[in-house]
């Protein structure tokens, strides 16, 4: 009998560590330093995190991709998540959000009622986010034309539906320290370390994931299996397609879609491309110049 209650006993203290290690992380407006936000400086970071490559309608052209309804699903193993609307529209999108909700969501992955965000969402990224970037996007969006249309629920299976869940999901993968530590970098190649790790989230692509789906850090942007379909999220490391690439012709690539056989990018990332090529000629340079600086990882997926 004293066994069962000790069992027992240790059944409950390990459920509510669980719980207490669990629990979403909230930025409270009193937690933010005194800072004006420059939504000049978040379409930048707008344009970086290719936002309206997921949160524009599918096929949306021109002005049509400031409008971030929302609507498009991403099939996983996981069930299907849908991408929500982020316009200004108060009731819909995020215009009624605070500053400090929008910051909680983007590097903690807690939303305003309290509740985590999937990582579909890729907070695991944005969490090494600066605070004044994300509060620079965070005007940057307020300024785009509103939107009223609903979400679609996501259409989650149990177990993977229990939100409790990711906040421990959340304690393995979710960290504000950058991925690779490139001592000897020189500030270019620490500036594209930062647009990459963070706001451009290159590894949620571009870095394979384990059982549960966290990227697994010791193939770092070593390619993986393609989200969309078929085939496969190519190796950005040098020991990839890019090793005969100069840094040169990554930046190039990255403002044209040209490669230097003058072959032409196509599939999503067309996309990035889209919004790579508005970027300053410095930001394509610091993110080929992290490329090139970075330890290759092998075709088995590790360094």
């Amino acid at each position: 009998m004293m066994l069962k209650l000790a069992a027992a006993g240790c059944l409950v203290l390990a459920a509510g560590a669980a719980w207490v290690l669990s629990a979403p992380q909230v930025v409270e407006a009193e937690d933010l330093p005194a800072y004006t936000a420059d939504a000049g400086r978040g379409e930048r970071i707008f344009d970086i995190g290719g936002c309206a490559s997921c949160h524009a309608a599918e096929e949306a052209e021109g002005d049509a991709r400031l409008v971030l309804e929302g609507g498009r699903g991403i099939v996983s193993d996981f069930g299907t998540f849908r991408v929500p609307n982020i316009s200004p529209d108060p009731d819909a999108g995020i215009g009624g959000w605070s500053e400090a909700q929008f910051v909680s969501a983007m590097m903690h992955g807690t939303s305003p009622e309290g509740r985590h965000y999937y990582p579909a969402f890729p907070y695991t990224s944005y969490a090494r986010m600066r605070e004044e970037d994300v509060r620079d996007l965070f005007a940057y969006i307020l300024t785009l034309p509103p939107s009223g249309r609903a979400d679609t629920p996501h259409d989650i299976p149990f177990p993977f539906s229990v939100n409790r869940a990711i906040g421990l999901w959340k304690l393995l993968y979710l960290a504000p320290e950058p991925v690779m530590e490139l001592p000897q970098a020189d500030d270019a190649v620490l500036r594209g370390r930062y647009l990459a790790e963070g706001p451009g989230h290159c590894g949620e692509c571009h870095t394979r994931r384990d059982l549960i789906g966290g990227p697994v850090s010791a193939a770092w942007l070593g390619g993986g299996p393609n989200p969309d379909g078929p085939g496969r999220i190519p190796n950005l490391t040098p020991a990839g397609p890019l090793e005969s690439w100069s840094a040169s012709d990554i930046a190039y690539y990255f403002e044209t879609g040209f490669t230097p056989d003058y072959d032409s990018v196509g599939g999503s990332m067309a996309d990035v491309v889209t919004n790579l090529s508005r970027l300053p000629a410095e930001d394509r340079e610091a993110l080929a110049a992290y490329l090139k600086a970075l330890p290759p990882v092998t075709s088995e997926g590790a360094r």
